[in-house]
């Protein structure tokens, strides 16, 4: 990890000595700028009266290079910009290692109780695994990286594919980081989502109507025509005056439908030639892995580009932007500019409708794997699990969470080679059961999604998963904890009833019944689950559930978290062992708090 927290660190500084020289830089184009501006105001006052021809010649000398240093400012104003984002990226990935991940999204609107497990994992919401992971820029990119994380892949192949693809971008930080600075100017917003819609919308009134095509060229055909005959005195010189009013008319004529054309895009101008830049990141053959060069290729067409054609439309947009300035009106009198556009924008509709989701989906797809990347990089010490080829198996050793600090957590090991195959684990409170079981659960899930887990080795076979963890009582829905509870485990069975093959995480069944009814319902829900060949982690209170070993010796294995009492001091291992739980430390705890036991 050493090697990880250096690079951050030297990328700050050398971007930070970047920042300097172009903030030097900068102020010296301003002083001169400001000298040339002096400059010209001596010169004018100097000059004063003279021939009107000769100062204005003298004040372009002046204009020429003040234009171009304001160029030159604006450029070197967004390379600082530039590198100050990249600082503070860096700085922002230094915090992450040491599990500070503030500065992003956890995506908190996208966790639910409804959802297999994304609750029970801490999926969703601040200090939680996505927002760990998440460096996606797009508002499409974090969407599909929410949706892998909540719907994870089932197919060896995929999951593979997928894995390659993590790998090559790994080591890719410049192009990744490059990535992230570009799309953070401007994320988006969910309304962009509707007016990228716009752009498959294939209705037409320009572009392919013959009568605008042929008034585009005749409106300044006939002013070229008037302005000849007025200079040779051949044409009356009412003549510009009643054509300006016809030209005024046309102009005008569909002036609300040309609106409406340009609101339906106006403010993804911005947005758009973020993409642009995006794109033009990612096109061309420079990837190796399968999923990487389909990207790339959704991204090219014929001699085009998707960056080139994006760019292209912005730019139209543009156009129509300085409709109503002095100069836009002006040459949409004489030679219908802004139907000129219209049509201009209209035909790229017309052209690109079918490719605008495409390069969408590509972008989004090419953001969320960079996020996978960036946690690989981040984690040198991580693994890529195998993928089994038949339901069940999920071996693994030394596996840690990765929200827990590297330096104090506690690795287990996990051993399910088939099915059915359930583990019992019991143990003392805070003995480390629960904790257990969202390791494995996030390390399962990190293996479906393609991306590399926190252990020393790790085989699973990518079923469905399926936790009950942290059920709830609900007041608006008047459900008790209880009834909420059985609804998650009926939903499992009638899973299970149905053919689907589940890896099931379950903690403390039946929480919500007095202790006969509880011990009953517990044996009998896990005989239910034996009997159709499920497999997954249990763990539990309960030491009678230990004695199902017995009675299912291929089927089920104890192992317990111990709670150690010596010279009446309580310690935890967190260290999984074989067997039942021999200690508890309720009335232990009770004791030591003062209540009489």
């Amino acid at each position: 990890m050493e090697e990880i927290y250096n690079y951050y660190k030297e990328n700050i500084e050398a971007y930070t000595k970047q920042v300097s020289g172009l903030q030097k830089k900068i102020h010296l184009i301003g002083s001169i700028r400001l000298a040339l501006a002096l400059g010209a105001i001596v010169t004018l006052w100097l000059l004063w009266g003279h021939n009107w021809l000769f100062i204005l010649s003298i004040l372009f000398l002046y204009a020429v290079p003040f234009a171009i240093l304001m160029l030159y400012h604006n450029k070197l104003f967004n390379r600082k910009t530039y590198a100050e984002s990249l600082i503070q990226l860096n700085t922002d990935e230094l915090k992450g290692l040491d599990y500070d991940f503030s500065a992003f999204d956890g995506a908190e609107d996208k966790s639910s109780g409804e959802h297999d497990f994304s609750l029970d994992l801490d999926l969703f919401g601040q200090r939680s695994l996505f927002q760990s992971i998440n460096r996606t820029v797009t508002l499409f990119g974090r969407e599909l990286l929410a949706n892998w994380f909540m719907n994870p892949l089932t197919d060896k192949d995929s999951i593979l594919k997928r894995q390659e693809a993590v790998k090559e971008l790994a080591p890719q930080s410049l192009l990744r980081q490059h990535f992230y600075v570009t799309g953070i100017q401007q994320k988006g917003s969910k309304s962009d989502l509707n007016m990228l819609a716009s752009l498959t919308n294939e209705e037409t009134i320009f572009a392919n109507s013959f009568l605008w095509k042929v008034f585009i060229w005749i409106i300044p055909a006939l002013w070229i025509l008037i302005i000849i005959g007025c200079a040779f005195n051949l044409v009356s010189y009412s003549v510009p005056g009643i054509y300006l009013i016809i030209c005024l008319f046309v102009a005008y004529f569909r002036g609300k439908q040309v609106n409406d054309l340009y609101n339906s895009v106006d403010k993804m101008n911005k947005i758009l030639s973020v993409y642009s830049e995006l794109m033009k990141s990612i096109e061309g053959d420079q990837f190796q892995s399968a999923e990487l060069v389909s990207i790339s290729n959704e991204l090219s067409f014929g001699k085009k580009t998707a960056s080139q054609a994006i760019k292209q439309l912005s730019l139209y947009i543009g156009g129509l932007d300085q409709r109503f300035s002095f100069a836009g009106i002006i040459l949409n009198l004489f030679y219908l500019r802004d139907t000129r556009h219209a049509i201009l924008l209209e035909k790229w509709k017309l052209e690109h409708a079918d490719d605008v989701p495409r390069w969408i989906n590509a972008l989004a797809h090419f953001d969320a794997l960079c996020s996978l990347g960036n946690f690989s990089f981040n984690h040198p010490d991580y693994i890529y699990p195998d993928i089994a080829d038949t339901y069940f198996c999920m071996e693994g050793k030394a596996l840690g969470h990765p929200l827990l600090n590297r330096n104090v957590c506690v690795k287990n090991d996990i051993d399910i080679k088939r099915s059915p195959w359930f583990l019992i684990i019991t143990g003392a409170n805070m003995a480390g059961k629960s904790t257990y079981l969202r390791t494995i659960g996030v390390n399962y899930l990190l293996a479906c999604v393609g991306a590399p887990a926190y252990a020393k080795s790790l085989v699973v076979y990518p079923a469905k998963m399926v936790t009950s963890l942290r059920t709830s009582d609900s007041l608006v829905s008047n459900e008790s904890y209880f009834f909420a509870e059985l609804k998650r485990l009926k939903m499992i069975i009638d899973r299970l009833q149905q053919g689907e093959k589940l890896f099931i995480i379950l903690d403390e069944i039946l929480k919500g019944t007095n202790s006969i009814d509880k011990q009953k319902g517990s044996i009998a829900l896990i005989k239910q689950l034996v009997s159709y060949k499920a497999c997954g982690i249990i763990a539990t209170h309960d030491l009678v559930l230990g004695t199902l070993e017995n009675e299912f010796p291929e089927q089920i294995k104890n192992y317990r978290f111990e709670a150690d009492i010596k010279d009446d001091e309580l310690s935890f291992s967190y260290q999984l062992r074989e067997g039942i739980a021999e200690n508890m430390n309720a009335c232990f705890l009770m004791k030591k708090m003062g209540i009489t036991i």
